[in-house]
């Protein structure tokens, strides 16, 4: 449970960070202005960003260091298999910023490489690797039929709430 509880507050200050400090552009900033009209949102946001100022590295690589915190925590239990080959999906928060990273790097994606990024992912991931230490039977993700599979699912799929539309 109390795994549960720091992935929904890890999830909760990056969704905050997404809504009120990052461009408006955002899927889940649309999503949110949508809810509460662009009035309100304005008002909303001009109120907590004057209340409670950040700096750049938390507002630009805190957020990816969280998603890679809560997705390697619910990902512990579970690897994919590719026939005889098994990928453990605790590796894949970490491949996944990495080849981000590079893409943006060679100009490939949206974005721009920023080493700060590759940090707080790393530092993100060996925190989460080093606590709650489940002793659970690893299963093939794909073929899990539970809720810690979904929650799991769910998580890798949060990534595209941050998509910026041009």
């Amino acid at each position: 449970m109390k795994k549960y509880v720091a992935i929904g507050l890890a999830l909760l200050v990056s969704l905050l960070i997404y809504l009120f400090y990052r461009t408006e552009k955002t899927v889940v900033t649309c999503l949110f202005i949508q809810l509460v009209s662009a009035e309100n949102y304005l008002l909303l946001k001009h109120s907590i960003v004057n209340a409670v100022p950040l700096n750049n590295m938390l507002i630009y690589s805190l957020p990816e260091g969280l998603w890679v915190l809560c997705i390697t925590l619910t990902s512990k239990n579970y690897d994919i298999n590719f026939g005889k080959w098994r990928l453990n999906c605790t590796f894949i928060p970490l491949i996944f910023c990495f080849t981000l990273e590079l893409l943006q790097l060679f100009h490939i994606t949206n974005g721009r490489f920023d080493i700060v990024d590759i940090i707080f992912s790393l530092v993100f991931w060996l925190l989460a690797n080093g606590f709650w230490n489940e002793k659970m039977e690893r299963q093939n993700l794909l073929k899990s039929r539970n809720a810690n599979a979904l929650i799991c699912l769910a998580s890798y799929c949060i990534v595209y709430l941050a998509h910026v539309f041009n």
